[in-house]
């Protein structure tokens, strides 16, 4: 943990390749995170396998995504698979400076397989022995189908995260629209670090142009000290998500 704070970073990675899929570009992506001194990183379209790629694709690790990103800066790291297909999966992931005591990957996607996740992991900062509970998500693209995501992140947050405990919630929501705030803000008390800072939500997508306001930084029993969105070089031209960064006073 820096001076100035807990500092945390999501970031959907586009599962290492740049916005128009024609680059793979997870090593670019890795040194720019790096820059960023983030002691927890959120995740999404992280690439647990695949085969095809991993036979064709020049750069392309020997070992897993996640272990490659976190080797020699992030030394405790969990992964939640949520989409699988026939050469693999991919799914989201939380990196930590600091020991992920416990962590668990829940399915909340509305169909029979299981195409989308909660990644929820108790990260124990050992200075001050704090528990903070963190969760890394990556909502659906359907409005009916994000409403009942937020409805089983909110229960998932009642059952199992005590209310006096610091919680950070970051993720891609796809919540374009801005209609699941509700449920956050009313029932959980969240509040959403960008909006608290700037009066809006942070437009982070695509990369390139940023219009549309998909990806969020929400906590609870923390108190913000900045938040500020990653949108210049090289950040633009790697995922087709602009990353969000948040420092946090414990």
């Amino acid at each position: 943990m820096t001076d100035t704070g807990l500092r945390v970073l999501t970031y959907n990675i586009h599962k290492g390749f740049n916005s128009g899929n024609r680059r793979f570009v997870l090593h670019q992506i890795k040194e720019a995170l790096i820059t960023t001194n983030a002691d927890v990183l959120l995740l999404q379209e992280m690439q647990g396998e695949h085969q095809k790629h991993q036979q064709k694709i020049a750069g392309w690790p020997e070992c897993s995504h996640i272990e490659f990103i976190a080797e020699g800066v992030w030394p405790f790291f969990a992964y939640g698979k949520n989409v699988t297909h026939r050469s693999g999966h991919h799914g989201n992931a939380i990196l930590s400076k600091y020991p992920i005591e416990s962590w668990d990957n829940i399915n909340v996607s509305p169909y029979s397989w299981a195409s989308r996740s909660l990644l929820h992991a108790v990260i124990r900062l050992p200075h001050n022995d704090l528990a903070v509970h963190v969760v890394c998500l990556h909502f659906g693209l359907t409005g009916s189908e994000r409403g009942q995501q937020a409805v089983q992140l909110c229960e998932r947050i009642d059952n199992h995260v005590p209310h006096d405990a610091p919680l950070i919630v970051a993720g891609d929501f796809n919540d374009w629209r801005k209609q699941i705030e509700r449920h956050f803000h009313d029932q959980l008390g969240l509040e959403e670090a960008f909006l608290q800072f700037h009066g809006r939500y942070a437009r982070t997508f695509p990369s390139w142009l940023p219009l549309l306001p998909m990806d969020r930084i929400y906590y609870r029993g923390l108190s913000p000290l900045s938040c500020s969105k990653l949108a210049n070089a090289p950040w633009h031209n790697l995922s087709d998500h602009a990353p969000l960064t948040a420092v946090f006073d414990l």
